[in-house]
């Protein structure tokens, strides 16, 4: 089983913006020192919790810093963009850093609608998904009517996060899939994973790959892994209630805060969800998660206000692993 780790750049409360995407950075570069194979980031626009809305710019300065790891985008929402655009931005990338660059896709089209409106985009932006994908391989390999610059050292290899009918797609393009939030939880995951890899065409020497992304969190113990969960828990429950995702809180905050009943009921579930615990706990999660899916690979998205514990967590988790 491959692992690595997804971060979306969280701000932390009372702290820059840029703070987070320096962390982003050095959080890179203490996973390539720990022994991960790919490390991702994400795009979300005018989000308070979160500081990175360009995927292609941060990887730059993350390529920059490292060296071996793999760096990707979990993932460029393609009916945000021109298809020309991303191709050359990610061609860009490949040719400074050849062999190490992941394009991983994704077909949201904003979370609110004060945001799709100032995106220039709407729902009816993700009916096109398929075509811009298909434009989009087409720039990459050389095979479209316009050529992007520069031209492509080797393929890029494409991966299609899972919303929708997510997988039922990437099996008929040939992509590796990535798999996460509801969909994860789905009782009917297990059988869409095996039509998957019963139904997929191979796209040039393509095979079927699947990516579980989820929140996972290693501490000495149960309960204070379960602790380190506590902020990105409540970040959600929050949004849930106010309607904007904000900035990571810490624990103390938290607990000297008053919590809703419904508040509190939404915080345990995602408690609960999470993959959080001690080394043995984990692994045990771990293992039964792949053992329901079958995944190639476990990608952690987790996050938590204290970025030394963030960073010590990275370090338990490919321990566990390795």
């Amino acid at each position: 089983m491959r692992l690595s780790l997804l971060d979306r750049s969280r701000t932390r409360a009372g702290t820059p913006d840029a703070e987070a995407l320096a962390a982003t950075v050095d959080r890179a570069v203490r996973a390539e020192e720990a022994g991960y194979k790919r490390f991702w980031v994400a795009e979300h626009h005018a989000v308070p919790g979160i500081a990175s809305g360009t995927p292609a710019v941060l990887l730059a300065a993350i390529a920059g810093r490292t060296t071996t790891i793999r760096i990707g985008s979990g993932g460029v929402m393609l009916p945000l963009h021109q298809p020309l655009v991303v191709a050359e931005q990610f061609l860009v990338l490949d040719a400074l850093h050849p062999g190490r660059v992941d394009l991983g896709l994704g077909r949201s089209v904003g979370f609110t609608e004060p945001v799709r409106r100032a995106l220039r985009s709407g729902p009816e932006a993700a009916d096109s998904f398929e075509a811009d994908l298909a434009e989009l391989r087409g720039y990459l390999d050389g095979t479209a009517e316009v050529t992007a610059r520069p031209a492509a050292r080797g393929p890029i290899p494409l991966h299609l996060l899972a919303t929708g009918r997510g997988i039922e797609v990437a099996a008929r393009l040939g992509l590796p899939v990535v798999v996460g939030g509801p969909v994860l939880d789905s009782e009917e995951l297990p059988a869409a994973l095996a039509s998957y890899r019963r139904d997929f065409r191979p796209h040039g020497d393509g095979s079927p790959w699947v990516t579980v992304s989820l929140d996972v969190l290693v501490a000495d113990d149960d309960a204070t892994a379960r602790e380190l969960a506590l902020p990105e828990a409540w970040a959600m429950a929050r949004s849930r209630q106010t309607g904007e995702f904000p900035p990571l809180e810490s624990e103390a905050t938290i607990r000297a805060t008053p919590w809703p009943a419904q508040v509190r009921r939404r915080v345990e579930t995602a408690l609960d969800r999470a993959v959080a615990g001690s080394p043995a706990t984990v692994r045990r999660r771990l293992d039964r998660l792949v053992e329901r899916t079958g995944a190639d690979e476990v990608m952690s998205s987790a996050s938590t206000y204290d970025r030394d514990a963030l960073l010590a967590s990275d370090r338990l988790l490919r321990d566990i692993v390795a």
